[in-house]
């Protein structure tokens, strides 16, 4: 796995495009110029094969099977010997080259959108970011694994110049100037390769993106029978991506043949104006030998400029997407921030963070927490109280769900007039927050992995406290599914498990988190009445002395809360327990009787 170095910065250059290249250059600079170096004599070696081999013809015409022509030959073999180890050596640092540069951008993104979260996905779909994760990366590969080839030629290819202008000024001049004038007719059409790799590029994101929403969304398609209608749409711009890739291919195509045609004919009249030196008299047969096999030399580090060229555009292109992945920022804090909750253990960033592993499920908190901070959110005029069970009730669940995500700093925008312990939560480190503060969504995603990786994301390793979470959301019948084995496998995204089973494993791993604040939205919306009672009790019994707050219209978590809010878009109506407010509706409090409308969901002539 490729670690990061201390300096790494918090995210590269990326305007313009050419800066995230150059970037990734220097970050490998080191790998890059040994891989140089390599490709630099294994083209020395071949380049003195053809010097060589015109030197034997010469001695063997000239005096016949002669020692000079025996050495000769033996320095032959040994190039031969030499370039095959060159070669291989060369190749090797190539492909670690290409590893390093792929890797590299591969985890950019990865690091990113880990730190950016929801944010990511607001500009971008989701296939933008794959396909940039699965293409953009290996374009990037590839010119770091060609970089070096090219500076290897470049380099051969000034050696073999100085060797062609002192055997012959007129026949080196003509290589050294016609390979080059070869190379940019070849270049001419890279431009319209890049226009059009650019819009393959496009559409096979949109494309990735369509395979992506469609297979997420696969059940609810079933459900209402929308296959046909995702297939025809996957069909069309699948057609799109055909028809991009078909203008790539021609143009590939082409610039291929040209790569072929016009290094060979250069060859052949390179072959034929030194025949004309030989008969002169102004070239020897072995020297002729040899600017033949120097120009059939020097067309492979031109063909390595020219695919230089062709990897430069398509990772400028790539650098592009980069820079629309890399430039989000998250939606709390700043990346450097997001790297501190990273790389800290935020369960220790306060001394109100206990284990659940201290105590059975039957047991309940002693009040031992010395601390527990006091929540306020301005917008509402909403104080929480702080080591207590307290219920958000609206008529309007998106009102109290909002208000736990602003208390949760889950967007620095929208969490303004939070306020704990009377300090704006935006001025307190994310980390701090982090470790106070877990804020659980209606519809939290899983992971591919364990059962254990995912309700232990802190990776804890106490088996005792994972279970004990796991009985609190009463996700046993998970547990017993995966045969008891808390590193029983669970499939991409949660989709081995029910609605109502996802939703237990992901309350498990808030309440594994023992944070003194614990922010709950509707956690039991998706299980049945008698699971949801147990889940109620647990909560309220493993929570006791601690603050937890929960969005949530559902009679049975209000019957085992410390107090009830009731909530509209002007602030709080009403508060008190539960049962108080029944009391007090029956007695016809305006506020109460409006509170029991919305939790029983009958009018007051339906209650009557």
């Amino acid at each position: 796995m490729l670690s990061f170095p201390e300096n790494f910065p918090e995210k590269p250059p990326l305007n313009p495009p050419f800066a995230f290249i150059r970037w990734m250059w220097w970050q490998q600079r080191g790998q890059l110029a040994i891989a140089a170096l390599i490709a630099a004599l294994n083209f020395a070696l071949l380049a003195l094969t053809p010097y060589v081999l015109g030197l034997a013809i010469d001695s063997g015409l000239d005096d016949g099977l002669t020692g000079q022509l025996w050495a000769y030959a033996g320095i032959l073999l040994a190039l031969g010997v030499a370039t095959a180890f060159a070669s291989s050596a060369r190749h090797i640092a190539e492909v670690g080259c290409w590893m390093r540069g792929s890797f590299t951008s591969t985890s950019l993104v990865s690091r990113h959108v880990s730190r950016t979260g929801r944010n990511t996905t607001k500009n971008l779909s989701t296939g933008e970011v794959v396909a940039t994760v699965a293409t953009d990366a290996h374009h990037v590969g590839n010119l770091m694994e060609n970089t070096p080839m090219t500076l290897g030629g470049l380099a051969a290819y000034v050696m073999v110049a100085g060797l062609m202008l002192r055997d012959s000024v007129p026949l080196g001049i003509a290589v050294l100037v016609g390979l080059p004038v070869v190379t940019a007719i070849v270049a001419l059409l890279i431009p319209k390769l890049q226009e059009r790799q650019q819009k393959h590029r496009e559409a096979t994101g949109r494309l990735t993106g369509l395979a992506s929403d469609t297979v997420a969304g696969l059940r609810v398609l079933r459900g209402i029978g929308g296959e046909d209608e995702f297939t025809e749409r996957y069909r069309h711009q699948s057609q799109k991506v055909r028809e991009a890739g078909v203008g790539v291919a021609n143009t590939q195509s082409i610039l291929t043949a040209f790569q072929v045609l016009l290094p060979g004919a250069f060859a052949v009249g390179i072959v034929w104006f030194g025949a004309v030196l030989a008969v002169r008299g102004e070239l020897t047969v072995g020297q002729l030998v040899t600017f033949y096999g120097y120009t059939a030399f020097l067309a492979e580090p031109m063909r390595q400029m020219t695919m230089f060229i062709q990897f430069f555009t398509r990772a400028i292109v790539a650098a592009k997407r980069y820079g629309a992945v890399l430039s989000t920022e998250p939606a709390a804090g700043d990346l450097a921030e997001s790297d501190d909750v990273s790389a800290r253990d935020v369960s220790s960033l306060t001394s109100a963070a206990t284990s659940p592993g201290t105590r059975g499920l039957s047991e309940t908190n002693p009040g031992t927490l010395p601390y527990q901070p006091v929540l306020h959110d301005g917008e509402l005029d909403l104080d929480i109280t702080p080591g207590r069970m307290t219920v958000l009730v609206s008529q309007q669940p998106d009102l109290a769900v909002e208000a736990l995500r602003r208390m949760g700093r889950v967007d620095d925008e929208r969490s303004q007039s939070v306020l704990i312990d009377g300090t704006p939560v935006r001025e307190l480190a994310l980390a701090e927050v982090r470790g106070t503060t877990v804020f659980s969504d209606s519809t939290p995603e899983l992971f591919t992995g364990t059962l254990r990786s995912e309700v232990d994301i802190r990776d804890t390793g106490d088996e005792t406290a994972v279970r004990t979470a796991l009985d609190v959301a009463d996700a046993h019948d998970v547990l017993d599914s995966l045969g008891g084995d808390l590193d029983g496998e669970i499939a991409e995204r949660g989709r081995s498990l029910s609605g109502g089973q996802r939703q237990r494993v992901a309350l498990a791993r808030a309440v594994l988190a023992a944070s003194p604040i614990l922010l709950l939205a509707d956690p039991t919306s998706a299980v049945d009445a008698h699971t949801e009672q147990r889940i109620a009790a647990n909560l309220a019994r493993f929570r006791s002395g601690m603050t937890t707050v929960l969005a949530t219209t559902s009679p049975l978590v209000l019957e085992h809360s410390d107090e009830v809010v009731y909530l509209t878009e002007a602030g709080v109506v009403t508060r008190g327990a539960h049962r108080d407010l029944m009391r007090a509706a029956r007695n016809g409090d305006p506020a109460a009787r409006e509170y029991r409308s919305v939790v029983t969901r009958r009018d007051d002539e339906s209650e009557a």
